[in-house]
């Protein structure tokens, strides 16, 4: 059951490859009865426990010199309930399993993020989400929790049972104990028509409360050193289904999103000045193509080319100043910024520190390609999105702490006192939630 950390002697390391973690033992078990077990010798031991998904966050949420769970050996549908409409799948189970999964049992999420690559429980414990009019984030389509807390017993939560529970741990960083299985509301697999196409920045910006209000899902890409965006909307189709063709899907999806696009940012990093030309081609890369398949194949697209990321949510009534405000920031700073800006939008939720909690929300993205200093661009960024009163998604980039969050967070001393109630010593702290949640 126990093993060590993988990389060189024991330490382990995030994708985006700027954190990494020396745990002093690591623990992968293949039943919920394992985990309690763990959690509790931990405790024995006065160490502390953070269980880890992919490893798909920037900040060091997942980080320990503890006691490392890696939920592996936990995956898979556990049940569907056909009549209520929910699957209930073990936390460790990455997302492209579940939606593969569900597709072949005729079922979907309603929306979902652009990667597919995180279990489903780091996912909703960091908030992570896509863009939609109506429809939020993956946690807050979650009906039931299960999770083992400190003592090591197994509580589960739903809005009639443990309802406070669910209305916090449903994204609960790990500050509350650890998931062992979630249920997802899901509905009959349905398709979705992609309209991409490039729109002129200011154009977006002028219109954007229309192109948010006629589309279910829509989300679009600037280009930094450009005028020029790529815009996706997704909507519901009576279909037929007209997938991209195989050959064009790879040189569109792969060989420019991602393969030229290496190379560019790889003669970006090694010749900044460069950059601004790359930029203008690369917001011309991509023509407009017009698809229709199931969620996922329409929602999510690969990554491989590895970036550090900062996202703040603002008030999506101030996404159009904010992004102005950006763009003059990048345009007079004399920054080389070679990654393309991503925007989204969330409704209101009602999770305790969901990033759209109480709020209707615009997710603003920076990206910087890895292994360029990307300081002084995320510090100018979050200067400017902090000033809108902006909450930044969790599992990314920030400088944030549990100061700020009580004043952008109306609900945040009813998260804290909940921890206290289920975590009094802290097991499953670490300097991250220590500085986001305060001692």
């Amino acid at each position: 059951m126990s093993s060590t950390a993988n990389g060189k002697n024991g330490t382990w390391r995030n994708w985006g490859g700027n954190v990494s973690a020396r745990p002093a033992r690591e623990v992968t078990p293949a039943s919920v009865d394992e985990l309690a077990t763990a959690v509790r010798r931990a405790a024995e031991d006065g160490l502390k426990v953070k269980a880890v998904g992919s490893g798909h966050s920037f900040t060091s949420i997942a980080a320990t010199d503890g006691v490392l769970i890696r939920p592996q050996l936990l995956t898979g549908i556990r049940s569907i309930d056909r009549e209520n409409m929910t699957v209930t799948v073990e936390a460790g189970t990455p997302l492209k399993r579940l939606n593969v999964a569900l597709a072949r049992e005729g079922l979907s999420l309603t929306n979902m993020g652009d990667i597919m690559e995180q279990t489903v429980s780091g996912a909703t414990s960091t908030g992570t989400h896509g863009t939609g009019r109506d429809s939020g984030s993956i946690a807050a389509q979650i009906k039931g929790l299960e999770l083992v807390t400190a003592d090591g017993s197994v509580l589960t939560c739903s809005e009639k049972e443990n309802p406070e529970v669910f209305a916090a741990a449903r994204l609960g960083l790990g500050a509350l104990g650890l998931v062992t299985a979630i249920t997802f509301a899901v509905e009959p697999v349905f398709l979705l028509t992609a309209r991409e196409e490039p729109m002129p920045f200011d154009r977006v910006l002028s219109d954007f409360e229309e192109l948010w209000a006629e589309n279910e899902h829509f989300e679009f890409y600037w280009f930094p050193h450009t005028g020029s965006t790529n815009t996706k909307r997704n909507n519901r189709s009576a279909g037929p289904e007209k997938p991209v063709p195989q050959l064009k899907s790879w040189i569109e999806d792969e060989f420019l999103s991602n393969g030229v696009f290496q190379v560019a940012n790889w003669v970006g990093r090694a010749v900044p000045a460069t950059i601004p030309a790359i930029a203008q081609i690369s917001s011309k890369a991509l023509s407009a193509r017009t698809y229709t398949d199931i969620p996922y194949k329409v929602f999510t697209s690969p990554r491989r080319v590895r970036f550090v990321e900062m996202e703040y949510a603002v008030p999506r009534s101030a996404v159009v100043e904010t992004l102005r405000e950006l763009k003059t920031m990048v345009d007079r700073s004399g920054l080389r910024v070679s990654f393309p800006v991503e925007v989204r939008t969330a409704p209101a939720d009602d999770i305790t520190l969901s990033t759209a909690s109480g709020r209707d929300s615009a997710y603003i993205a920076v990206h910087m390609f890895r292994g360029t200093p990307y300081q002084r661009y995320f510090t100018s960024a979050e200067r400017i999105f902090t000033a809108h009163e902006g909450r930044p998604h969790w599992g990314k980039i920030h400088t944030r702490d549990a100061e700020y969050f009580s004043r952008v967070y109306p609900r945040f001393g009813e998260f804290t006192a909940l921890r206290d109630r289920l975590d009094p010593d802290r097991l499953f702290q670490n300097d991250y939630l220590r500085r986001v949640l305060g001692a």
